[in-house]
């Protein structure tokens, strides 16, 4: 059995795409998933299975909109094997995520698209915005008190932008702090 990471991408996001966590348990229990949980209400869920990511993957997207009304243009599913998150979480770029009160960090997980690709659409905007590619991730990183400044938003407006979730540096460690527990 592996843990595994599933992100849902486009979820309870201004209203749109609402999914309550609650059903979205039940949906993944009955699909077999066992210790399934879920973190706050922006699609993160932990559960456990034998299975292979794509298939989880394959199987959640085909149920989402059955179970749920979605637009089904936004919502993605990520799966991620608990020993991947490690790895975004254990590669991180010198210094990121150390300083909360000075930065806000991000992890753009990539859906599909590999970070040379993702890259491409950001544009930081100097002493505001940094950006590192990862694997199967960006690291995305801008001075809070600058945050109006960062250039971080021009990204929704791109293709990419749908093969791309995005979750804060604290939501990742917090996840990555569930699937080890949930391993065991």
């Amino acid at each position: 059995m592996t843990t595994y990471l599933v992100l849902l991408r486009g979820i309870n996001v201004g209203g749109r795409n609402k999914v309550p966590m609650a059903p979205l348990r039940r949906l993944l229990e009955e699909l077999g998933y066992s210790n399934v949980s879920t973190y706050i209400a922006s699609g993160n869920v932990i559960l456990t299975s034998d299975r292979a990511a794509g298939e989880i993957k394959r199987q959640i997207e085909d149920a989402l909109p059955k179970a749920f009304v979605l637009d089904s243009e936004l919502v993605a599913v990520l799966v991620l094997a608990r020993e991947e998150l490690r790895r975004v979480v254990d590669h991180k770029p010198d210094g990121f995520g150390d300083h909360p009160g000075t930065y806000h960090s991000d992890a753009v997980f990539l859906i599909d698209i590999d970070a040379p690709t993702a890259m491409k659409v950001f544009d930081p905007r100097p002493g505001v915005d940094e950006v590192w590619p990862g694997e199967g991730v960006i690291y995305s990183q801008r001075l809070s008190a600058e945050r109006t400044k960062s250039r971080l938003g021009k990204i929704v407006g791109t293709p990419a932008y749908k093969s791309m979730t995005i979750r804060s540096w604290a939501t990742t460690l917090a996840l990555l702090d569930l699937a080890e527990r949930a391993s065991g």
